[in-house]
């Protein structure tokens, strides 16, 4: 599907075709015959308006025939049905400056294009490029809520987990650590894009854009920060509640072993005085609690040896 829309008297205006100023915005279920006749129409490289299509993609930038091409990597939900899979992943989007229009490429859903074009009304089309750093806003301001997200989401569960240790709580505090593993690999190839955007100056920026675009650097730097973080709590975290899980099973052992210790004095006298042999007392009128009280007597001195070493 592919929207075109323009700025009218700081109104967001949705046509029916580009023009001058138009931002396009292609948006999934995506044809390759929708690409192709993009392409010719607004004279880009066919393979800038694919790149978006292979989730793999890495944060990079390049030009062909003065048509600029910026791939940065954003989060979403996943949507998947898988149970073990991660709650949030990164997916590339790809950001085009043509001639005279500006092109975003999605192949899901994405919340950080959804929020700019909530402000489009205020953007200003000739300025393209103070568009695309907006966009980058956009996209890190996503992430930095879907770290608060994750963050909430990790203590509640981490909650649960100490008043009960269920596989489940363990289960989804994994499937938030892949969440980080995904936001910490895009938001650092991000970080060196940008850097290698303010380096060569690729959108040939003013002293109000570069400086724009280092606070941008600045507060990317922080969500990869707060990324780290999260994923060093959750992994001491995981480590702690494996550990006490693994003390937990080997107390319970402990306590089995002593049971069984305990348990085998009496049944070992209750086999000798089972025998089918002559045994002392065997006629006598107290010759069943004999084996009894000497049973109950051996598993009391049993039970309060280990009491006293505090084994049990």
């Amino acid at each position: 599907m592919i929207q075109y829309f323009i700025n009218i008297n700081h109104q967001t205006v949705e046509i029916d075709k580009p023009d001058n100023g138009t931002w396009v915005n292609i948006l999934p279920p995506l044809k390759q015959e929708e690409f192709s006749e993009l392409a010719g129409e607004l004279d880009i490289p066919l393979d800038f308006l694919t790149d978006s299509l292979d989730i793999d993609e890495r944060s990079r930038f390049e030009e062909e025939d003065n048509v600029k091409l910026m791939v940065i990597k954003t989060p979403t939900e996943n949507n998947s049905f898988n149970e073990s899979d991660a709650f949030y992943i990164t997916i590339p989007i790809c950001i085009i400056l043509t001639h005279n229009q500006i092109v975003t490429v999605n192949s899901f859903e994405n919340g950080a294009i959804k929020k700019f074009l909530n402000t489009f009304q205020n953007r200003h089309p000739d300025n393209r490029k103070m568009m695309v750093l907006k966009i980058f806003e956009k996209i890190i301001q996503t992430y930095m809520e879907f770290l608060k997200e994750i963050n909430v989401r990790r203590n509640l569960l981490e909650q649960k987990l100490y008043d009960a240790n269920r596989n489940e709580h363990l289960l989804q505090l994994m499937r938030i650590q892949k969440s980080l593993v995904y936001f910490v690999t895009a938001l650092r190839s991000n970080e060196l894009l940008l850097m290698k955007m303010e380096r060569s100056n690729f959108l040939s920026l003013n002293e109000e854009e570069k400086e724009f675009l280092s606070d941008l650097i600045v507060d990317n730097s922080q969500a990869l920060e707060m990324a780290n973080i999260y994923t060093n709590i959750l992994s001491s975290t995981l480590d702690a509640f494996a550990s006490i899980i693994a003390n937990n099973q080997n107390e319970v052992l402990k306590r089995l072993s002593v049971i069984t210790i305990v348990l085998s004095f009496p049944v070992l006298v209750a086999s000798i005085y089972g025998m089918n042999v002559p045994i002392p007392y065997a006629n006598s009128p107290f010759a069943f609690y004999i084996p009894v009280s000497l049973s109950l007597v051996i598993s009391l001195v049993i039970g309060w040896y280990f009491l006293r070493k505090k084994i049990f």
